[in-house]
This record gives C-alpha cells, sequence and structure tokens, in this order.
C-alpha cells in the first residue's frame, strides 16, 4: 500500500463527510423523504414482480440466501437481492429522479443498503444513515459533469450510482475512513452501463440499478476486508469521470461542499407517470390540452420544443419515435408519450403496453409530432415541456410546462406518494391487507432492527 497523500482526495472528502453524520443529527425533512423513498421502492417492486423481465431475472440467478427480494419468496444472497430488487425498482422507469442529473438515485441506494443491513445484521439507524448518505452523494455526483456522462453513451444511473451505492453501503456497514474510501475506490472499475438499449428498446436499462446495486455493496465488502483501492478513483487521471465522461474537470465542490448539511434529497422527483423522466412535462401539456374537447382526429401537426440533450434519447431517430418496436421503447419516445396521454387521458402503467404500441389512433397521432430544439432551454436545471398542435379549422393551442410534476416545484403530497404505492401494489397482485400493513410499518421502519421478511411473497 503507499503511503498517505497530504493533499486530500475526492473520495477522502466524501468520506469524511459522511463519517461525520449521525442518526440525530439527520433533519426531520431528509428522515420523511427517506420514509416516502421507501414507500415509493416497495411499491415499484411489487408492481414489477410478475413481469416477463423478472421472471426472466429471477430464473437467471440462484436462490438461498438470508437476504429479501421484495416480492418473492424465499431468500437469496445479499448481492443477489441487491440486484433483483434494483432491477424491480427501475422497471417500469416510475422510480424517483433527480432534476439536477438526470439520475435514478434510490433505485440503486435502497437495494444496496437494505441488503447489507439484512445481510448483516444492521438495524433501521443505520438503513436510515446508509440511504440518506448514499442518495445525496448520487444526485451530487451527477452535477460533477452535467450531461456528459449520458453525451458519452453511458447511464449515470448505473455509472454514478456504483460509487454512491458503495459509500451507502460502507455508511451502513459501519466501515471506517480507509475501508470507506478503498470501497469507493472499487465502485469505479466496477461501475458499468451503456445507452444502446435505446436502439431496439431491450431489456437491459432495467437491469442497470441493480447491477450498480450489487456493485456498490461488492465494492463495500471489499473495502471492509482491507482490499486495497484508488484514493483517486474520481479525479484521478484514468478515474470514474475521465473514463464514463470523458473529462477529470468537474465541479468537484457540488459533490463535497455542504454535505451533510445542505441537502439535496429534499428535491428529489417522485413520477407521476411511469414512463422516462424527460417526457413527464410534456404528458402534462398533452393531458391539459386534451382536457379542452379536441381530438385526435382534429389535430394535423404538432410541434414541441425541446432541449438539446434530449433529443438523442427522446427523438431520434423521428421515425422510429413515432412507431415504436414495443412497449419498453415508447417509454423512451416523446412522440409516444404525447400521444397516449392525449388519447387515453393518462400515462400510468396500463398506457406502455403491447396493445398501445399497436393502437391505429395513438400511432396516427404520434407520427405527427415533430420536434425543434428550444438553445434557451434549462436542461437538466430544470426538465420542461412544450406541445403546440395545428388543428385542422386553422386554430393553434399550445401548452407549456416548466417544471417536472412531482419535484420540488410542484411536490406530490404524502398522500399521492402512498396513493401511487397502492396503486402499484394492486398492479402486481398485493391484498390491501398487506400493503395496509406495510405502510402502517414505515413510521417506526427506521427506528428498530429490520425484518424484511414480511415483504417476500
Amino acid at each position: 500500500m503507499s503511503a498517505p497523500s497530504a493533499v486530500k482526495s475526492i473520495a477522502e472528502i466524501l468520506a469524511d463527510k459522511a463519517a461525520a453524520l449521525t442518526p440525530d443529527g439527520i433533519p426531520a425533512p431528509v428522515r420523511t423523504r427517506a420514509e416516502e423513498l421507501l414507500i415509493d421502492v416497495i411499491g415499484l417492486c411489487v408492481a414489477a414482480r410478475n413481469t416477463d423481465y423478472m421472471r426472466a431475472l429471477v430464473a437467471a440467478v440462484d436462490a438461498g440466501g438470508v437476504c429479501t427480494a421484495i416480492g418473492h419468496s424465499g431468500g437469496f444472497d445479499a448481492g443477489t437481492a441487491a440486484l433483483i430488487n434494483g432491477t424491480a425498482v427501475h422497471g417500469e422507469d416510475f422510480d424517483d429522479t433527480f432534476e439536477g442529473g438526470p439520475i435514478h438515485s434510490t433505485s440503486v441506494i435502497m437495494p444496496a443498503v437494505l441488503a447489507a443491513c439484512e445481510r448483516f445484521g444492521r438495524d433501521g439507524r443505520a438503513a436510515l444513515m446508509g440511504i440518506v448518505t448514499g442518495v445525496e452523494a448520487s444526485c451530487r455526483l451527477s452535477m460533477v459533469v452535467p450531461k456528459a456522462v449520458h453525451k458519452s453513451g453511458f447511464h449515470p444511473t448505473s455509472v454514478l450510482g456504483a460509487p454512491a451505492a458503495a459509500l451507502a453501503a460502507s455508511v451502513a456497514l459501519g466501515l471506517d475512513r480507509r475501508q470507506t474510501v478503498d470501497a469507493l475506490g472499487h465502485s469505479g472499475s466496477l461501475a458499468s452501463g451503456i445507452i444502446e438499449y435505446l436502439a431496439d428498446g431491450a431489456w437491459t436499462k432495467r437491469i442497470h440499478p441493480g447491477w450498480a446495486a450489487q456493485a456498490g455493496l461488492q465494492a463495500a465488502r471489499l473495502g471492509a476486508q482491507g482490499f486495497f483501492g484508488p484514493r483517486t478513483v474520481f479525479e484521478g487521471t484514468h478515474g470514474l469521470f475521465n473514463g464514463f465522461a470523458r473529462s477529470a474537470q468537474g465541479n468537484y465542490a457540488v459533490l463535497t461542499e455542504g454535505f451533510g448539511e445542505t441537502w439535496v434529497i429534499d428535491s428529489i422527483t417522485f413520477k407521476p407517470y411511469a414512463t422516462g423522466t424527460m417526457n413527464q412535462p410534456y404528458i402534462d401539456c398533452a393531458l391539459r390540452l386534451a382536457k379542452t374537447g379536441i381530438r385526435a382526429e382534429e389535430v394535423t401537426d404538432i410541434l414541441c420544443e425541446t432541449a438539446e440533450g434530449y433529443v438523442h434519447r427522446l427523438w431520434e431517430p423521428l421515425e422510429s419515435k413515432h412507431r415504436p418496436p414495443n412497449e419498453y421503447v415508447a417509454k423512451f419516445s416523446a412522440p409516444f408519450n404525447i400521444a397516449v396521454a392525449f388519447v387515453t387521458g393518462g400515462a400510468g402503467l396500463s398506457a406502455f403496453t403491447e396493445k398501445t404500441v399497436r393502437d391505429p389512433r395513438i400511432l396516427a397521432l404520434a407520427s405527427k409530432v415533430r420536434y425543434v430544439v428550444n438553445p434557451n432551454d434549462p436542461y437538466p436545471r430544470a426538465f420542461t415541456g412544450h406541445v403546440r398542435m395545428t388543428l385542422k379549422d386553422g386554430r393553434v393551442v399550445e401548452e407549456r410546462q416548466p417544471h417536472i410534476r412531482g419535484g420540488a416545484k410542484e411536490p406530490l403530497t404524502r398522500a399521492d406518494i402512498e396513493a401511487k404505492f397502492r396503486g402499484n401494489c394492486e398492479h402486481g397482485g398485493w391484498k390491501k391487507e398487506q400493503a395496509d400493513r406495510f405502510l402502517a410499518s414505515v413510521p417506526k421502519f427506521f427506528d428498530s432492527s429490520l425484518d424484511l421478511r414480511p415483504l417476500r411473497g
């Protein structure tokens, strides 16, 4: 092992900031946010449990172990439980997001922490510390070099989720500074996730958070045993950001300054719609226009202003976005999202099915949607939506959404989040009584020993 440097690395600063946090020092709103994230995560796991992709994943791994895959019978080893739960949370793209990134934080962090705590007998207070530390780190990591990871062809949720999960698991397990820095060091090599799934709607994106959760947990376990990792994993010449963002020059202050004092976790967005993050404001615009009584057949043209950063994910190639080949890739098509919301009056789980992607009325409207890049769009600081419809009678109607609903500027209430949870549980086949029992347990979840076995099956 090399001699310690007099200059602290970013990983060392982050480890010190995390070590300074205590359960009693967590602000009440941050704890409340952790409870809300827990509710959302459990509901999403239940909603996805009977899907084809989850059946395939569970069949691909070995059963046996003390850890819980939510909504599934039996036990699994810690890494596999993190993999299954992370995949389930993100599977329908209905999980929380962060407007400064974008990044999905909790689908990585919560599975890693719950698996770590269940495997090593850590209690609810340890879980709370791991969750809030990891989610905070994930959001902040996404702002170090904004947009660059995505633009380089990688998925920020998985790439940046791995070190955030490593930190979360290290905190939950009570690792010391050296162990935590080693864990962070390993996470950079274990991070992965390309975005080629966009080409044909492959399921690979779904597994990214689970893989990052598993990787982060494994990195923490390596660190716990003294397996030496690079301390300059973030800012180094061959570090994480140079590899995945094509530049080691970033705003590292946004990651470390005020960590544990000023919380960005408060601004996480709970999605109201079961689809890609950037589509959400466009859906709000489409729904408001639909409520005016306009029929799809009256529309001759739809023009949407958009951010340059959206184009390669939501808009191009436009012809394939007009006719997505399956229900999953439809979630990453702005034309389809606008059309399905306008025609069906919603964008929940039932809006993205093999039936809707073949519906001639929806596809006819989607084919009329085009875009123009707005050079002044504030992305990624804010996610906006704009829909302008031209009608057969010559009228032009227009709606704008200046921010993503469910986020800091227009948050969902606790009642909204619980209603979403209940809908997801019903979709996944849980009885009302089981959902009620879980909700009743949430206020004490982080105050006692953890027993996740009631969440199985």
